[in-house]
């Protein structure tokens, strides 16, 4: 994930800041030549670093700060107000008009993401209950249209297409078409360069004069570090965009882009996108992206990733089964991870706990040892999953030649079960009697 190398940088110099107890100005300055120094190798722009780190040290030198009783836990409480202003103190939302539809012009260059993203941002139109429509304005890079189709398919949203004649038409017509048929918004997906030329931009200034875009949203690739910010530069003084979709955030890049583009261009980031998968799309919210950068977790994105993901009838069947003690089996574990998958990449989803971040940077958490799992649990037969403590040696021997691991790997499968059995016996046992004592439940290393 993006910012993996500055929140280790970023937490060093806190740690030793906690350290030290009583703070001198002279700790404070050495700390931000620190920090300084790891914004920079994160490749944030030199003069966004410059101006941060002056409202920082301004602020932390203060008589209030260095006379408090936890001078570093104030230090860090600055920190992470400056790095939300820089990257807008509030989360940026879509300007809906008053009449739909709402028409959301998708620019960029190519190879930034610009026709997966318009799907993505369809999608999550799609989930808030709207009717969107994807536009496809780009007539020219082969195989365009057709690859707008199938992500389109997959997102469950119409396509409108005209073949390739005029893309000023098509966006035109698009429009028109979402108007008659109830589309509340239109995301026009215009066609990208290798590099900003005239023709381009002399191409997306029609489209933007003949269909008056509510959004003129600029993809751009976070793993490009300030050519992406050049690039935001660029479209904000051709065009006037009004915000920004950073694609390739859950690579392992440095990430200084997201905290440069609202300082350079004025425009914010609306969206982010996490990975290869539709639902790898969030909105963007700067408390949360500093809340992650300083190693303190992001629960409430942690949440709303469940909440979109988990299946709440499934939910309940397990937590009626456990109540009646019905046992959990492997069906359930199945089930289980399932739905965790869906959720993104394990490293990802336990990173976004508070304070464990830091603690993962050396943990190899292998996402495939799932796809194991799964496949030793569908080599049982029905009445192994449902019961088992029936696997025999034999049993296992052909569990492991049927999903393509070892004996060992099998047993250390039920050993693990067996773990989870009693846990969540204990659970069904607690919501059976209803009381609040405290019960002491570990959970089982998995991943082990």
């Amino acid at each position: 994930m993006a910012f993996e190398g500055l929140s280790e940088k970023l937490n060093a110099v806190f740690k030793r800041l906690k350290g030290r107890g009583v703070l001198t100005e002279a700790d404070v300055k050495e700390a931000m030549r620190e920090v300084k120094m790891a914004l920079l190798e994160a490749d944030v722009s030199y003069k966004v670093v410059k101006d941060f780190i002056g409202k920082v040290t301004e602020r932390a030198v203060g008589t209030d700060v260095l006379a408090s009783l936890t001078p570093a836990q104030q230090v860090i409480k600055i920190v992470n107000e400056e790095l939300i202003a820089l990257m807008g103190n509030e989360n940026a939302r879509i300007n809906y008009p008053s009449k739909p539809p709402c028409i959301i012009m998708m620019v960029g260059l190519q190879g930034s993401g610009k026709t997966t993203h318009a799907a993505k941002l369809a999608k999550y139109f799609k989930d808030q209950g709207k009717r969107p429509l994807l536009a496809a304005c780009d007539v020219y890079r082969p195989a365009a249209i057709n690859q707008l189709q199938v992500v389109g398919e997959k997102a469950g949203v119409k396509v409108f297409e005209m073949g390739q004649i005029n893309p000023v038409t098509i966006a035109k017509e698009a429009v028109k078409h979402a108007a008659d048929h109830g589309n509340e918004v239109v995301i026009l997906d215009t066609a990208g360069r290798l590099h900003i030329d005239e023709q381009l931009m002399d191409e997306l200034k029609s489209i933007k004069e003949e269909t008056n875009p509510h959004e003129i949203m600029l993809v751009v690739d976070a793993m490009t570090g300030q050519d992406a910010v050049n690039v935001a530069k660029a479209f904000d003084d051709a065009l006037g965009i009004t915000g920004v979709l950073m694609s390739k955030l859950d690579s392992d890049t440095r990430g200084g882009a997201a905290l440069s583009v609202l300082a350079v261009t004025g425009k914010p980031i609306k969206f982010v996108g996490t990975g290869e998968k539709l639902d790898d799309f969030e909105q963007f919210h700067p408390q949360r992206m500093a809340s992650r950068i300083l190693g303190m977790g992001d629960m409430l994105t942690l949440i709303e990733r469940a909440q979109s993901t988990i299946d709440e009838d499934e939910a309940q069947r397990l937590a009626n089964k456990l109540k009646e003690e019905k046992g959990f089996d492997m069906n359930d574990l199945l089930e289980q991870m399932k739905q965790i998958k869906k959720m993104g990449p394990i490293k990802q989803i336990v990173g976004m706990l508070p304070g464990v971040g830091d603690k993962l940077k050396d943990v190899d958490i292998d996402d495939r040892q799932l796809l194991r799992i799964e496949a030793m649990i569908t080599s049982m037969t029905p009445a192994e999953r449902a019961k088992p403590s029936i696997i025999n040696p034999n049993r296992k021997k052909r569990i492991a030649a049927g999903s393509g691991n070892t004996v060992a790997d099998v047993n250390r499968l039920l050993r693990q079960f067996e773990e989870m059995q009693k846990m969540m016996k204990q659970l069904g046992v607690m919501g059976k009697n209803g009381k609040g004592k405290k019960n002491r439940l570990r959970m089982p290393g998995m991943f082990r």
